[in-house]
């Protein structure tokens, strides 16, 4: 399957994330979503190296920057259950405004045509890193990594395009 691209639609889905009542919900992508701008980024693993000391923390020190330009919502997805997703999002004690959402068994991932295999690291089928921006469901940047790679899904490069 190609990798969701600038132009196409967010396929829809429903994600677990739990919520601000520590009430654990399942959300419907077009439901939260539609009508928005919207910013998901796609992570491999919580908790892990990368994603937790420069990915996902850009996103939440940028979070009103981006809000200030426009941005209704942002998304963070990993393919990990709701629980490990929850714990991650409390080790961020200054974290206002970013979801934390999970794709547990991995079918959004795979709807969006960004899984990652790291079967040899033993840490099965997860995401590619991604950042996308999205108005109305329609994705207007797709900036997706190659492996591990983390150069052009940043805070830093959404803002730019916005």
């Amino acid at each position: 399957m190609a990798p969701i691209a600038v132009g196409d639609s967010l396929p829809d889905g429903t994600l677990g994330w739990f919520d601000e009542n520590d009430q654990l919900q399942q959300v419907s992508i077009h439901g939260v979503c539609a009508g928005k701008k919207i910013v998901l980024v796609g992570v491999p693993g919580a908790f892990t190296p990368t994603c937790s000391m420069q990915h996902v923390p850009g996103f939440i020190q940028s979070a009103e920057e981006l809000k200030s330009k426009g941005v209704n919502e942002i998304f963070v997805i990993s393919v990990n259950d709701p629980f490990v997703m929850k714990a991650w999002a409390k080790t961020y004690a200054e974290n206002k405004y970013v979801k934390f959402l999970a794709d547990g068994s991995g079918a959004y991932t795979h709807a969006l045509g960004l899984e990652l295999d790291l079967s040899g690291k033993g840490l099965g089928t997860r995401s590619r890193r991604y950042a996308i921006f999205a108005d109305d469901l329609k994705v207007k940047v797709a900036n997706i990594e190659e492996g591990g790679a983390f150069t052009i899904s940043g805070a830093d490069e959404i803002l730019k395009a916005l």
